[in-house]
């Protein structure tokens, strides 16, 4: 099998790769970086290729990947200049 071949990859991780990769380039990341980067948290998460064949013992998936996603989601996001907003706004209504 030549090197970069995606042959051992199941459908569900090919699907998986392409949606990650389309999650980069809506970010502005280049084509071949973004499938770079989508195929490295692939084998990340699942290991390598999932078909049968030269996989030896079965191997456990990671969901390292998947938690630091969803904790980025989860957390808060700034806003730029909202108190600064809202002060100019009090003041305006508050006599002084």
């Amino acid at each position: 099998m030549a090197r970069g071949s995606k042959k051992k990859y199941t459908r569900k991780q090919k699907r998986k790769a392409s949606k990650i990769e389309r999650g980069y380039k809506k970010r502005g990341v280049s084509r071949k970086e973004a499938e770079r980067r989508a195929w490295a948290t692939v084998n990340k998460s699942d290991r390598g290729g999932r078909k049968r064949g030269g996989g030896g013992r079965g191997k456990k998936r990671s969901k390292s990947s998947a938690r630091k996603g969803a904790r980025k989601a989860a957390r808060p996001r700034k806003v730029k200049g909202a108190i600064s907003d809202v002060t100019k706004f009090v003041k305006d209504l508050v006599p002084g």
